[in-house]
């Protein structure tokens, strides 16, 4: 994968990085003094087939002798358990020989998906008060870390929520659980609508006011869940086709009125950007009109 244009044009600001990867208190403190509490926008983005083109957790196959597990590691996959089944997985790898620098390789080869980067120039090239920029991804800390430092785009996040994983003194890359949830639209270990909903509530209270709008950008299922929450004037970015998109269809039709936001499908990263330029216009328009009172 070639530099690109992060790499070249962007210094971050000192302190504005967070990554979150579990919900005790002491982790979830926000970077309050480096967050502008004027942002207008809350944008959240998916990672898996949203941000790349691929799922990382089946990528990271590709350093398993002969580029596929054994049948007996494969059979032990049970439905909703997905993290405690990687665990499983790079705890083989680590027995294979594969190392810290193997898996940070294929992390950083797996491509963008069409438009993304030209997503990410757009929001940070945004005037400041724009885009408060958040990633919540069911893959890992360690997997996300790496891609979005190889194409320089670390910067642009404010927080990332994912479930973490560190390499231990043996060199293994030990893989946890975000934190424990019931919620029968999700997986054990990550409900990103808990997520979601306590971000936008600790925020609002921090900012002393709501946003003017709530984005969501995803593809999957589990990105289905947190879209619920969104309200009227919020907009849910489906990727077309997939499960999150299918997921909004299927409830406009049998439950009309129960998804709020304005769905968005998106096939490229630049139809997002068309739609959030659109919005912004909008916005002002919105506000010239008020003030012209």
């Amino acid at each position: 994968m070639g530099d690109s244009v992060f790499n070249c044009c962007y210094v971050p600001p000192p302190g504005k990085e967070e990554i979150v990867v579990s919900r005790r208190p002491e982790t979830m403190a926000p970077n309050s003094a480096h967050i502008s509490s004027d942002k207008r926008f809350l944008i959240f983005f998916d990672f898996d087939e949203t941000i790349v083109d691929e799922t990382s957790d089946d990528m990271v196959v590709q350093a398993a002798p002969g580029q596929h597990l054994p049948d007996w590691l494969k059979d032990t996959y049970q439905p909703g358990r997905y993290n405690e089944y990687m665990q499983r997985v790079l705890a083989y790898l680590a027995e294979q020989g594969v190392t810290e620098s193997d898996i940070r390789s294929i992390m950083e080869k797996l491509p963008a998906t069409p438009g993304m980067l030209t997503l990410f120039q757009f929001l940070r090239t945004r005037p400041p008060q724009d885009f408060e920029v958040v990633l919540v991804s069911d893959a890992n800390a360690f997997f996300i870390e790496s891609w979005l430092r190889r194409v320089g785009a670390r910067p642009l996040f404010h927080h990332i929520f994912s479930n973490p994983a560190t390499f231990n003194k043996n060199g293994r890359l030990v893989l946890k659980p975000f934190h424990s949830s019931d919620c029968p639209r999700c997986p054990i270990n990550m409900c990103k609508q808990v997520i979601v909903r306590d971000y936008i509530a600790r925020r609002t209270q921090e900012r002393r006011r709501p946003y003017q709008r709530v984005f969501y950008v995803g593809d999957g299922a589990n990105d289905f869940c947190p879209a619920l929450s969104l309200g009227p004037r919020d907009v849910a970015f489906p990727r077309r086709d997939f499960p999150m998109h299918r997921l909004i269809t299927e409830i406009h039709e049998s439950m009309p009125g129960e998804f709020k936001a304005v769905t968005v499908p998106w096939v490229s990263g630049e139809d997002v950007v068309q739609r959030l330029k659109t919005f912004q216009r909008t916005e002002k328009l919105m506000r010239y009109s008020s003030n012209s009172m």
